[in-house]
Parts: structure tokens; sequence; C-alpha cells
């Protein structure tokens, strides 16, 4: 046996083509390895590693680890106005009952999603910031408490999105038991009056 075809199947997935598929490829290992390392312990050569693609394939598609970073995790992972449909369909007294479960549920399918990989960058990313701002307040919460009339809008939103941030931070990324893997509903009856409250009840 020649040595090309003794060395081919110790390849780790095989390079791909500079396509499409690279990029995508790309991306999912970003947002995997980004929620893992946080952005200043990834690096362009084990995001490529774990896509199965050159290394220079990074500065192909995004520019950069940077550029990279800002399209696998900063971009908002959902449809605003659709989430905020989704939320608003039903009684305004079981709101924050929605905001939890629709969250967990959709958190919990994807361990998480880009959530980890933004709490992990936050410290030393400034553009992690914003988008986390951007994400729960701007996107999310301002709108809601906009839709409810609710006095003090801008205070409220900040507490529901503290509220998220901090529950997300501890099932996820701490990964504090028992509230790591507690299931959806009983997080869901523990969490949601307090949340509740930040959006429709009396703040003293």
């Amino acid at each position: 046996m020649s040595p090309a075809k003794q060395s081919a199947p110790v390849k780790r997935r095989g390079r791909r083509p500079a396509g499409q598929d690279t990029k995508t490829a790309l991306l999912e290992a970003a947002r995997e390895v980004f929620g893992e390392a946080g952005y200043d312990g990834a690096t362009v050569r084990a995001i490529a590693n774990r896509a199965g693609v050159d290394a220079a394939m990074v500065n192909h598609w995004f520019g950069s680890k940077e550029g990279l970073f800002a399209q696998a995790v900063l971009e908002l992972p959902f449809n605003p106005a659709e989430l905020i449909e989704t939320l608003l369909d039903g009684e305004p007294d079981t709101l924050g009952e929605r905001i939890v479960r629709t969250f967990l549920t959709r958190w919990d399918a994807t361990a998480g999603g880009v959530f980890p990989a933004l709490v992990r960058s936050v410290a030393s990313h400034d553009q992690v910031a914003h988008a986390l701002r951007d994400m729960f307040l701007k996107q999310i919460f301002s709108r809601l408490a906009g839709q409810l009339g609710a006095d003090r809008p801008e205070l409220r939103a900040t507490l529901c999105a503290s509220q998220l941030i901090g529950m997300g931070m501890i099932r996820y990324v701490a990964k504090f038991e028992p509230l790591a893997s507690t299931d959806i509903e009983t997080v869901v009856t523990a969490v949601a009056p307090n949340l509740q409250r930040y959006l429709t009840g009396d703040l003293g």
C-alpha cells in the first residue's frame, strides 16, 4: 500500500473544499469552541480542526477570528419579531411563565446555544457586552415592556434581563446543581413569578 493511501484514514475529518459547506462547518465549530473556551481561549487552529478545514479558511471566509466570532456568536440566534409575537400570545399575567419556558426550551435544545460563548467572552470583548444588551434589552425586554404599557419600562427591562442572564449563566455556564439539571417546568414555577413582577407588578 502506498504511503498516501496509508495516511489518508488518519485525517481528522478530511479537508473540505473551500465552498459554502466550509463556511457552515466553521460557524458550527466556532460556536462550540467559543462556548467552551470564550473568545480569548479559542484559537483559529482549534476551530479549523474542529470543522475539519484548513485554518486559512477562517481568513478566507471571515477575515479574522474576530470576524468569525461576530458571525458565529454576536448575530442574534432568533428572529426578534417572531419571538415577541410568540411571547405576547396569551394573557399578560402569564407572560413570565411563557418567557422562562420559551427560553429554557430553546436553550436546553442546544445546551445554551450561543449564550455560554457570550458569557465566557464578556469580560474580554467589548462587542459581547453590546450584543448582550442588544439581545436582551433592545430586542426583547424593552419591546415587551413597551407593549405592556407599564411604568418605568427601562428599569423593568433591565431587571428582566438580569433574571434571564443569571439563570442562563447558572444553568449553562457555571452549571450549578441542582438548577443545571432541574426540569423546565419546575424552573418555570420557581422563577416565573419573579419575572412577572418585574414586568407588570409594583416595583416599589
